[in-house]
């Protein structure tokens, strides 16, 4: 193998996950990144400052990236790079926090992320795998 041959395998196999990365921070962005404003309500409780509707649409506008890839063979990209780029996407928006509990907020990030990504690849992948493996297919 020469250094041309494994440098583009290692990039066809790595793009996809910058990709997804990119692709989640940017939604991150475009969804959660510019409301910061709590809402305080008449009977004092504060909630905030994400809307439902935001982090409905964040997670809807992720669908096709991550289906994308787990239709092309790259599940572990779909994983590791919606995870990763939710991830730093959160601790930058949060790491002001002085208390110091937004860590707690990222580590569920990532949980979440991780479980859902997974389950959506295993679901997507289910179908072409068993006709892959169908006898006489």
């Amino acid at each position: 193998m020469t250094t041309r041959t494994i440098t583009s395998s290692v990039l066809r196999h790595l793009f996809p996950a910058f990709l997804l990365a990119a692709s989640a921070a940017a939604l991150w962005a475009a969804w959660l990144g510019w409301d910061q404003h709590r809402d305080v309500h008449p009977d004092g409780s504060i909630t905030g400052p994400y809307e439902a509707w935001q982090v409905i649409g964040l997670v809807l506008t992720l669908l096709p990236p991550v289906l994308w890839a787990a239709f092309r063979r790259h599940a572990p990209a779909a994983v590791l790079g919606t995870t990763a780029g939710l991830a730093v996407a959160a601790w930058y928006d949060w790491s002001d926090d002085a208390s110091g509990l937004f860590a707690v907020g990222v580590a569920l990030i990532i949980v979440g992320s991780l479980a859902a990504t997974t389950f959506l690849c295993a679901v997507t992948a289910a179908p072409s795998g068993a006709k892959a493996h169908r006898p006489g297919a």
